[in-house]
């Protein structure tokens, strides 16, 4: 068996060749003069949709229908070059050398004292960038794309852990550092105005078997005021953040055979790093559209992005058919390299009518046109009846003018009753036999041929594929597969029996399609304090789901949900069992859910220091941070977000019997004796009242927060499913009341506003504003106090914005008022960024100021500064911080901090 496997495999290796792209067509090389390859040149077909480019190789491959055709050639920096050539019933090969590009010089960049003619240029191509976006109603095109990925080289440390693991995936997966990971689709794509994007995978093939998805550059436009979170050198906001140097002009046949000029523009960035480019743009003289471009950025992590366009005309509009993105660089020890290109074949291409290409665009600074319009004139007409009154339009007017074209569009699509605070509508649909196609389909789509290397990558690929299936071959082989898939089935059927090592590790049983019951082991969550000592906690819950209603076969919502469990909770030291027991029910986006029973809590609902922390600062530094007390309870809570979820109400009534508690023990040891350190007693301090002490008595709490976006949020939509953009997300208001009756009596209001939003490139400005007060304080014991996130360890958690650095947790809780006030600021460039080589590394910077009022607090405040990527590359995910406290304006100390970004800000 092993014999004849090595034969087939051998075979294959010999007679594998890449099979034609159907049964005549073209073919070649495209070189340099000096006999170089020169990698995804564009190969158009002119006068036709078609289209390729080169492959690493400087190869190229096309099918063309028998007949003659003009072939252009084009690479950045070079020439391009046309040529005729006749097509058979065969392949046709057709080489072409390409000359760098001859640039001649405006007379107007050697007078002195005058601008650079880019400034012009760009001022022009910048005002109508909006309008080449407009210019195409839809499309419909095929795409193919191609991606290789190359891990170079990994840690000596990971080498060494997982050489075993590494192995396996080379055998299995077909990894193995230095060989890049291939990736082709071939899609279908439609696009309609203003914002549909529609995908269809047809054919999908991996070197390792995994589908890659785009990444943030696809179907991402220069003519957008930002790229993947960079600004365009198209942005209105340009010339903040670029310099641009006129490099030269040079002419080539338009679409319509009439030549066109096309000028070189120079993109300096101010300042480089995250959210810039540099590199060069090639606009077309008089249409003010990009003909090409190489732009190059790094992202947050530090990764080298470089980026090449080519357009090409397609009923008069200039297109980016050829797009090419490369990534290089190391992060977390791991060095990679990776390209992704892109190549568009358009089969349907509308022209919006409105928009005509002989506008003509003057730029004001240099020369104002024959007439300028007001903003009455303009205010409520229609784009296409300015154009006809008058062809030339000063850069401010045509802005004016768009702007007020997609107002009107905007209030069309309102009267068609469609939503427009969705800003994007994309879908993505993959084929049932999008990964079963065969190498001679593939042959027959795609338009980049397989370099040599990528050739043998997949024929490895094949052959680990190929020795799977070979196996089934004989009888004997045949009886082990199927005794291998009963064994499959037998194995998930016995998931669903009862075993004692589950009883250790935790499950979850299907019970039947709709219903599961899922069992929390008790070590899974082992934590440690000074009230209970240490605590096993575990929980049985039951799950049934009702029919759902399925919008798309990527979005169901969900018409039913139950689940009724309980938790467990056995506390060593007090040697008691405390728990309690939920039933809810949530039908779309709302919920209601009843619970009740004994648990113990932090005096801060908002729980600021986690039960897994509090163990550690306990048992290793000595620090009991954790207060807690004990509360029998029967809760009623529902909630519910209507308004399409623009609107957020949450009302709860609870009956609770509170106690308070004691450490378990007096002369309680932690791992670690600290000299200088001793627990603390479970009865927190605080400044406004003598003693935190409390009797136990009974509680009627009725509890209502309301909350509301103070303007329309903007959404994406994801295969039918919404997404709010949190990067232009409206204020929100959030409203809380609380009223206390039996043996307590009070009434408490409070109000908050946060919102996050964008200052500059990477640079956010985040703030959180909260005041209230107790309008009645007839009885209130500390659990009803108002309570603040402080922090006392040194290591920060919980929300960034409004979490306190140095505030001790509960020395400030009132039974008063209060008003807080929370600002961070995120920039990409402020002190140390200032230099390139900070900025390139990933880091950084913050400043950020705490603020709090209380009747005794004494204007709290802690100003502070925070560098992201504690040390980059290593452990990008940290930040360090300096904190400085004051009160009533007198610094009171300093203090350092170490925090994570995961959940940085937002």
């Amino acid at each position: 068996m092993k014999f004849t496997l090595l034969i087939l495999l051998l075979f294959i290796s010999l007679t594998s060749v890449p099979a034609q792209t159907g049964s005549s067509g073209l073919r070649g090389t495209v070189k340099n003069k000096q006999g170089e390859a020169l990698p995804f040149a564009a190969v158009i077909v002119k006068g036709t949709p078609k289209g390729t480019i080169t492959n690493a190789e400087g190869r190229y491959e096309i099918g063309l229908a028998p007949g003659k055709y003009d072939i252009v050639f084009q690479y950045l920096g070079f020439q391009s070059n046309q040529k005729s050539v006749e097509i058979g019933t065969d392949f046709a090969t057709l080489d072409a050398t390409l000359e760098e590009q001859a640039l001649r010089l405006a007379e107007v960049q050697t007078k002195a004292g005058n601008e650079d003619p880019a400034y012009t240029i760009m001022r022009r191509a910048i005002a109508k960038s909006r309008f080449h976006q407009l210019q195409v109603q839809r499309f419909k095109a095929r795409v193919y794309t191609k991606s290789s990925f190359t891990v170079i080289d990994l840690p000596n440390l990971a080498e060494m852990a997982f050489r075993k693991q590494l192995k396996e995936a080379e055998k299995e997966a077909n990894f193995k550092v230095g060989v890049p990971l291939l990736n082709e689709t071939v899609a279908e794509v439609s696009f309609t105005q203003p914002n549909t994007f529609r995908q269809r995978i047809i054919a999908n093939r991996n070197s390792q078997g995994d589908f890659l998805s785009p990444n943030q550059f696809y179907n991402a436009s220069f003519y957008n005021p930002t790229i993947a979170g960079a600004v365009s050198p198209l942005s209105p906001k340009a010339f903040a953040y670029y310099k641009f140097e006129y490099k030269g002009t040079f002419r080539e046949p338009g679409p319509s055979g009439t030549p066109v000029e096309i000028s070189k523009i120079q993109v300096i960035p101010r300042q480089y790093g995250e959210g810039v480019f540099r590199g060069t743009i090639y606009i077309i003289e008089n249409t003010w559209a990009i003909h090409s471009l190489q732009l190059e950025t790094v992202n947050n992590i530090g990764i080298s992005i470089s980026v090449r366009h080519i357009c090409s005309p397609i009923q008069g509009v200039w297109m980016p058919t050829n797009q090419r993105y490369e990534g290089k660089g190391t992060y977390l020890g791991v060095k990679a390299s990776g390209y992704y290109i892109r190549n568009l074949t358009f089969s349907e291409f509308v022209v919006n009518p409105a928009f005509v290409e002989d506008i003509e665009v003057a730029d004001e600074k240099k020369g104002a046109p024959a007439q300028t319009l007001s903003k009455s004139d303009i205010k409520g007409k229609n784009f296409d009846e300015l154009v006809k009154k008058q062809k030339e339009f000063s850069t401010k007017n045509l802005r004016q003018m768009v702007k007020e074209y997609e107002k009107q569009e905007k209030q069309a699509r309102k009267n068609r009753k469609e939503d427009v605070t969705v800003v994007r509508d994309d879908s993505l649909e993959v084929d049932s036999l999008a990964r079963k196609r065969s190498n001679v389909y593939w042959d027959s789509l795609r338009s980049v041929p397989l370099t040599s290397a990528e050739i043998k990558s997949y024929r490895k690929a094949d052959s680990l594929g190929l020795i799977r299936e070979i196996k089934v071959l004989t009888k004997a082989d045949s009886l082990k597969r199927d005794s291998l898939a009963l064994a499959d089935k037998q194995k998930k059927k016995a998931a669903n029996k009862f075993s004692i090592g589950q009883l250790l590790s935790g499950h979850t049983w299907g019970l039947t399609k709709r219903s599961a019951l899922i069992y929390t082991s008790p070590l899974a969550r082992v934590e440690y304090n000074t009230v209970e000592g240490y605590t096993l906690e575990g929980a049985l819950n039951f799950r049934y789901r009702a029919k759902v209603d399925s919008v798309n076969r990527f979005r169901q919502i969900q018409l039913g949900e139950w689940n009724v469990g309980g938790t467990g909770r056995y506390q060593f030291g007090r040697k008691q069992v405390v728990g309690y027991g939920l039933a809810s029910y949530q039908h779309k986006n709302t919920r209601v859910a009843l619970s009740g029973g004994r648990y113990l809590y932090q005096y801060n609902p908002d729980n600021p220091i986690s039960p897994f922390l509090n163990s550690l600062t306990t048992l290793l530094f000595e620090q009991n941070f954790a207060k807690l007390y004990q509360k029998d309870f029967l809760n009623l809570t529902v909630s519910a977000s209507p308004f399409s979820e623009r609107v957020a109400l949450t009302g709860s009534l609870e009956y609770a019997r509170r106690s308070e508690l004691t450490n378990y023990r007096e002369d309680l040891k932690p791992w670690i004796n600290w000299r200088e350190r001793t627990f603390t007693p479970n009865r927190p301090e605080n400044a406004e009242v003598a003693t935190t002490a409390f009797p136990t008595h009974n509680a009627l709490l009725l509890n209502l927060t309301a909350s509301a976006r103070l303007g329309a949020t903007q959404y994406t939509i994801r295969n039918g499913r919404r997404i709010a953009r949190r990067d232009n997300e409206s204020p929100l208001l959030t409203v809380n009341y609380r009223k206390g009756m039996d043996q307590v009596d009070y009434d408490f209001l409070q109000a908050s506003i946060s919102h996050s939003f964008e200052t500059g490139i990477r640079s956010r400005l985040n703030y959180k504003l909260s005041a209230g007060s107790f309008l009645n304080d007839r009885q209130v014991y500390f659990p009803d106090f108002k309570h603040f996130e402080g922090n006392q360890f040194f290591f920060q958690q919980g929300d960034v914005v409004s979490t306190y650095r140095l505030l001790p947790y509960y020395q400030y809780s009132t039974a008063k008022r209060f008003a807080e006030a929370h600002v961070l600021a995120e920039f990409r460039k402020f002190f140390v960024t200032q230099l390139t080589v900070v900025r390139l590394l990933g880091l950084k910077e913050n400043l950020f100021v705490h603020y709090l009022y209380t009747p005794a607090s004494k204007n709290y405040t802690e100003v502070g500064y925070g560098l992201d990527g504690l040390i980059p590359q290593v452990l990008p995910f940290f930040r360090v911080e300096v904190i400085s406290q004051w009160q009533d304006a007198k610094y009171q100390g300093l203090g350092f901090r170490i925090g994570t970004t995961l959940k940085f800000g937002r």
